[in-house]
């Protein structure tokens, strides 16, 4: 599979058809999704590894993942709907792929996820509205994991690497994204707006 053959098959994936404003559900951009997916694929980060998408919304990262040969994979949310979804959009790649995935889903809070896993690849929210969320998510990853992938608002860069700093894990790679929020919410203006998104990888020092 080639990169734009990944971002193609995750663009077709079903997505939210409502959001939940609490829970800050922006779907991951399928290019960007693709291109950090076959980042980590080309790291040594997926084929062969356990991997946990935490937050999984509808399962753009995680099945990604899967579909690139990750040994398996844990896919973890609060909302039940966005689990539902992210079933049916497993369904649907193994009948486009003929491939079967690996993917164990779990409807929950991550603070009760407790399986070790080699690899966390996440679109946390980015606490928003909900404070400090960002910083529970990546604490969680970072227990159960050596290496991380997790999405952060770039604004928050300083914050982020003097955690990463202060628990002993290392900023490997750092990439920006101009990340497209599409219109799905009540005070939402714009049809679509960009915001910049940073990608730190880590890993355990």
């Amino acid at each position: 599979m080639t990169k734009k053959e990944l971002s193609i098959l995750l663009s077709r994936l079903r997505i939210f058809d409502k959001t939940e404003m609490m829970l800050e559900q922006h779907p991951t951009d399928s290019e960007i999704a693709g291109e950090v997916l076959w980042n980590a694929y080309m790291q040594g980060d997926v084929e062969g590894k356990v991997i946990a998408d935490l937050g999984c919304g509808t399962g753009v990262l995680g099945l990604g993942a899967s579909l690139l040969g990750a040994q398996k994979v844990f896919l973890v949310d609060i909302d039940a709907e966005a689990v539902e979804l992210a079933i049916q959009n497993k369904t649907f790649l193994e009948q486009e792929t003929g491939n079967r995935l690996n993917a164990i889903f779990s409807a929950g809070d991550i603070a009760v996820f407790d399986e070790k896993v080699d690899v966390v690849i996440m679109n946390p929210p980015f606490g928003t509205k909900n404070k400090n969320i960002d910083t529970l998510f990546l604490l969680k990853a970072m227990d159960l994991a050596n290496v991380i992938y997790s999405f952060h608002k770039a604004s928050t860069k300083d914050y982020i690497n003097q955690l990463i700093s202060e628990s002993k894990f290392e900023t490997t790679h750092y990439f920006e994204y101009d990340f497209p929020l599409k219109k799905s919410m009540p005070h939402h203006t714009k049809k679509i707006e960009r915001i910049k998104v940073g990608l730190w990888r880590t890993r355990k020092k």
